[in-house]
C-alpha cells in the first residue's frame, strides 16, 4: 500500500495515530523474487538470524503463528498455502513439510531456510514470503514475547523482546503520549477490530535494514545546497497493522518498511506543504532523535520551493 500522506501529523506529534482498517483491506504484501524486501531479509537471515528471530523462553507462539498463516493464506492464496502437513510459499518456490525444506525455487532461499534452526524455519518462510516483519503482542501484559524482525528502524529486536510496550517506546523522543497510552493500546489492538498506523522519517540512507549494529547512517553533507542534499535523501516509511486474536488476548503486529528517494516520494504541492509543516514543527529532541538537525533548514527550503 502506498504511504498515505494524510498520516503526516501537522503539527508533528509523537502519538499512536491508530485508525480502523476498512473491511477487506489487505494487511500483507507478498514478496516476489527480485523484490528489495526479500533480498534484504535473506541477507539478514543468512548472517544475523539470531538477532532477528527471537522469543521469550517458554512462550508458545504456535497459536498466533497459526492465526497469521491462516490470515495470510486467505488474503494472498497465491503467496501462501498452509495445512497441518505443509506450509508453502508458491511465489518463492519453497515449502516446509514439518521442519523439512522442499522446493525448486531460488537455491539461495532454500539454503537460508535450511540453515535456520528447525523450530524457526516456519517463521523464516513466513518472513520471506511477505515484505512485512512480524511481532506478537500480548494484551494482558502489554509485552512483546516473540519477534521475527529483519528490517528494524534503528532499534535492536534483541533489546525489545519480552519488554513492556512502554519500555519498547522509552527511547523515542517526545514520547509522553505513547507511554501514557501503552496499556490501553495493547488492549485495543488485541480486541476484535483491526487497526493500522503509518510512521515516517527522512533518512540519509536508503537501506531497508537499519539495525543500529549493522547500519551507520552517513552524515548529511555540510557543504551541499538544498537540492544536492535532497538528492541524497530518502523518505522512509512504515505501515504498521495488527492482526488480532481476541480469544487469545494477542495480536500479530506487522511492519512494512519502504524507502524511496525523497524527490520521487513527493508528487504534489499538498504533500510538499504538509511535510514542510510537519518538519518545521518538530522539536529539537525529535530532530536529534531522527538525525535531522543538520538537514532541517535545507529540507524546509526545498519543500517550500517544490513545484
Amino acid at each position: 500500500m502506498p504511504f498515505d500522506f494524510a498520516a503526516v501529523a501537522v503539527p508533528f506529534r509523537m502519538q499512536p495515530g491508530l485508525r480502523r482498517l476498512p473491511t477487506g483491506a489487505a494487511q500483507l504484501t507478498p514478496n516476489r523474487p527480485g523484490d528489495a524486501a526479500l533480498a534484504a531479509k535473506l541477507k539478514v537471515l543468512q548472517h544475523h538470524a539470531d538477532e532477528a528471530l527471537l522469543q521469550v523462553p517458554g512462550f508458545d507462539a504456535a497459536p498466533m503463528l497459526a492465526r497469521l498463516e491462516a490470515h495470510a493464506a486467505q488474503e494472498h492464496p497465491q503467496a501462501l498455502a498452509c495445512s497441518a502437513q505443509e506450509l508453502a510459499a508458491p511465489l518463492l518456490g519453497w515449502s516446509l513439510r514439518g521442519e523439512a525444506v522442499h522446493g525448486d525455487g531460488d537455491p539461495f532461499i532454500g539454503a537460508v531456510l535450511q540453515a535456520l534452526p528447525p523450530p524457526w524455519r516456519r517463521a523464516g518462510l513466513l518472513a520471506l514470503a511477505f515484505a512485512e516483519d512480524f511481532a506478537i503482542l500480548d494484551g494482558a501484559g502489554a509485552t512483546i514475547p516473540w519477534l521475527a524482525v529483519c528490517l528494524p528502524s534503528h532499534w535492536s529486536p534483541r533489546q525489545k523482546v519480552g519488554r513492556h510496550f512502554a519500555e519498547v517506546h522509552a527511547p523515542v523522543a517526545d514520547n509522553r503520549v505513547l507511554l501514557a497510552a501503552s496499556d490501553h493500546l495493547a488492549r485495543l489492538v488485541t480486541g476484535a477490530e483491526r487497526w493500522e498506523r503509518f510512521v515516517w522519517t527522512v533518512s540519509s540512507d536508503g537501506a531497508l535494514d537499519h539495525h543500529p549494529a549493522r547500519t551507520v547512517l552517513p552524515p548529511w553533507p555540510a557543504d551541499a545546497d538544498a537540492a544536492a542534499l535532497v538528492a541524497q535523501a530518502w523518505f522512509r516509511t512504515e505501515r504498521q497493522t495488527f492482526i488480532p486474536a481476541p480469544e487469545l488476548g494477542q495480536a500479530v503486529f506487522t511492519i512494512h518498511v519502504e524507502a524511496r528517494p525523497l524527490a520521487e516520494a513527493i508528487s504534489t504541492t499538498e504533500q510538499a506543504a504538509r511535510l514542510h509543516e510537519a518538519i518545521a514543527s518538530m522539536s529539537a529532541a525529535v530532530l536529534a532523535y531522527r538525525g535531522l538537525t543538520d538537514a532541517r533548514e535545507r529540507l524546509l527550503a526545498w519543500l517550500a520551493a517544490w513545484r
